[in-house]
């Protein structure tokens, strides 16, 4: 071997070696729907047990002031696509309901720059599996909004026709699309976290030489509850017996007590999307969060929003603040627990800054590049936090203290490192905190109104079919 043949073969081990060690990670979101702060057993929940996302929080971090910016579905997963509040891309509320419904004309304006977008313009697979509910017309699906693979549901699974006021809504058969496509009507809903589970799978390993984004927002355990059969063994007879007069109805109380069933297969789902990674060479390299849309509803029967106040749809810590953890080996501390103030709206800058991706700039982005705080390398890059209730600003979190407030007006301040669950109202005592705060609100509430973009709008909608 002369030296110029072993000067070009170091040259390119060298070249291989230093993109090997600069590839951009892959990035997996698992984002559950309704699963309250206090769902998980390394919240401290003794109603469910999630071991393998236990194992995945000791690997990685346990992120406990993290939020969702609305306490309900469709403006909740709005500011995750976007990097925005909901209300600042018109989509804080449904047309006619606080989120959308079958064949609403409303939906995420296609001008809108999803996170799925941005990574695609970094060189990213991007795959969607599992609920949309950010508009069911072809103009507002995944597929038209940066993913280029999708199979799920366009939204919540409870909008079909056995719903318990199905005489109200007359909601038409719930579609599952693959693509665009409608594949089925009234899908087994039993089945549903296994085949979302096994569409993601698929994409890892049909995607691993490549950097990927891969989205999964489980449709449970949202109202009403299912399991496949694997995850019925140890449910009691008599739930079984009751199951089993359903006879083409749903029996919503009935399937109440299978929440922990739910959030087993829903923790069995994250053990496969982890062991997938594993197996084909991903682990090192891929960042995976786990986190839910808003906290549990108010009349669930076990579902828990542990030490918070409040509840789905609620600007209470119990409504917005999720269990959330993360991992990425080597690179985010293991074992940590992680108290500073983040958002989803944050994964859009985070993710495209990780990737080597450009950042909108012709519009606001609310969202923060907070991969200094999950390192521990610096605190929360978010001076103030604001919280809605469809259109309504209710709120705001600035470090320690949080204002809530009625038409601009305060009516309650707490302390949330002495009192999380929001018991001792300390208004009167803090006078000068509350107009601080106050202050917050009023010049967030002019930006809103001075840079919001509209929602996207559609003609002589029409719910999807076959």
């Amino acid at each position: 071997m002369n030296v110029k043949t072993l000067f070009l073969l170091v040259s390119l081990c060298l070249w291989h070696l230093h993109h090997a060690e600069a590839a951009p990670p892959n990035f997996v979101v698992i984002f559950t729907d309704d699963q309250g702060y206090g769902d998980l057993s390394c919240y401290g929940a003794t109603h469910v047990s999630t071991p393998r996302i236990d194992r995945m929080a000791a690997e990685g971090a346990r992120l406990t002031s993290f939020y969702v910016a609305a306490p309900v579905c469709t403006p909740s997963r709005a500011a995750l696509m976007t990097g925005c509040y909901p209300k600042r891309v018109g989509m804080a509320m449904g047309s006619n309901f606080g989120v959308l419904l079958a064949g609403d004309p409303k939906g995420l304006h296609p001008n809108e720059i999803t996170i799925a977008e941005v990574l695609k313009s970094a060189g990213y697979r991007t795959g969607m599996f599992g609920k949309w509910h950010l508009g069911d017309q072809p103009e507002f699906l995944p597929t038209r909004q940066g993913f280029d693979e999708y199979f799920g549901l366009p939204y919540s699974h409870d909008i079909h026709p056995f719903h318990p006021q199905q005489q109200r809504f007359q909601f038409p058969p719930l579609p599952l699309l693959d693509g665009e496509t409608v594949v089925e009507l009234d899908p087994d809903a039993d089945y549903l976290t296994r085949r979302i589970t096994q569409r993601a799978v698929k994409f890892i390993e049909q995607h691993k030489d490549a950097p990927f984004f891969l989205y999964i927002p489980h449709p449970i355990p949202h109202a009403p509850l299912h399991v496949s059969p694997r995850f019925m063994e140890g449910v009691s007879e008599d739930v079984v017996a009751k199951l089993e007069e359903e006879e083409g109805q749903i029996d919503y109380k009935t399937r109440d007590r299978l929440f922990r069933q739910a959030i087993a297969e829903i923790d069995w789902s994250v053990g496969q999307v982890l062991d997938a990674l594993k197996s084909n060479g991903l682990d090192e390299n891929t960042i995976v969060l786990f986190t839910s849309d808003n906290g549990p509803p108010k009349n669930s029967l076990f579902a828990s929003a542990g030490p918070l106040r409040g509840n789905k749809g609620t600007t209470f810590e119990g409504g917005m603040r999720e269990p959330t953890v993360i991992r990425w080996p080597g690179k985010i501390p293991a074992g940590v627990v992680n108290d500073q103030l983040m958002t989803t709206m944050d994964l859009l800058p985070t993710f495209a800054l990780l990737a080597g991706a450009e950042v909108p700039s012709d519009r606001v982005i609310d969202g923060k590049n907070i991969w200094p705080t999950l390192t521990g390398e610096a605190g929360t890059p978010h001076e103030a936090f604001f919280y809605h209730s469809g259109n309504a600003l209710k709120g705001v979190r600035s470090g320690e203290w949080k204002l809530h407030a009625n038409n601009g007006k305060p009516v309650m301040l707490f302390n949330l490192k002495d009192d999380v669950g929001e018991k001792n109202n300390v208004l009167k005592e803090h006078p000068d905190i509350a107009e601080r705060l106050s202050g917050y609100l009023s010049d967030f509430a002019d930006d809103i109104a001075q840079h919001s973009r509209p929602a996207g709008s559609v003609e002589d909608a029409k719910p999807l079919s076959k």
